[in-house]
């Protein structure tokens, strides 16, 4: 990936207990090289804070040649208040990135790749993505396309089912239907 001159952001999750633990018992000896917080915002029926301490990698992770090169982790803390039951949650995350500690908006960042998660989680959920066997890379990628496809119609579309039999379906169900076929996709999209 550094080879091709990109750059990534990895959240450390609990599948890879050695570096996320370990990362995570680390950073009690280290100060944050910056620290800032955003908020609080309201949206989506809560109050939230989030502060990001931002951490020179190559000091905390401890097989720092396998990534090759600046490494930088941040950790993003989010105090949250939902507005109808006024119940405080407290939320963790730690994430490794390519990019230099100093670069500006790494929260924003940390964001945007929320965003892809959860795209991720609709089209395993919604379109058991996970679970659907492909005979070949072709149709993988070709079913994969459809599957996005489907995904952003539904995601911008959601309201607008116009047919009976869509409306008695669930949009999960309506969506795995749509998004086996290329022709049921067109069909849906063409109704009126």
């Amino acid at each position: 990936m550094r080879g091709k001159g990109a750059d990534f952001l990895i959240e450390l999750k609990a599948n890879q207990p050695s570096l996320r633990y370990g990362v995570e018992d680390r950073l009690k000896e280290y100060k944050p090289l910056y620290s800032y917080t955003e908020g609080p915002e309201l949206g989506h029926g809560r109050i939230e804070t989030r502060t990001y301490n931002i951490y020179d990698g190559l000091e905390i992770i401890a097989d720092k040649e396998k990534w090759g090169g600046n490494m930088t982790i941040i950790e993003y803390e989010a105090e949250t208040v939902r507005k109808t039951t006024a119940k405080h949650t407290r939320e963790k995350r730690l994430y490794v990135s390519s990019l230099p500690a100093d670069t500006p908006f790494l929260g924003s960042i940390v964001r945007h790749h929320w965003s892809i998660e959860s795209m991720h989680w609709g089209l395993d959920v919604n379109l058991l993505q996970d679970k659907v066997k492909r005979k070949s890379a072709k149709a993988a990628r070709n079913l994969d396309t459809i599957q996005r496809m489907v995904y952003s119609v539904f995601s911008i579309w959601k309201g607008l089912r116009k047919k009976r039999s869509d409306k008695r379906k669930g949009v999960a169900e309506l969506m795995r239907h749509v998004s086996m076929s290329f022709t049921q996709l067109m069909r849906f999209l063409y109704q009126k």
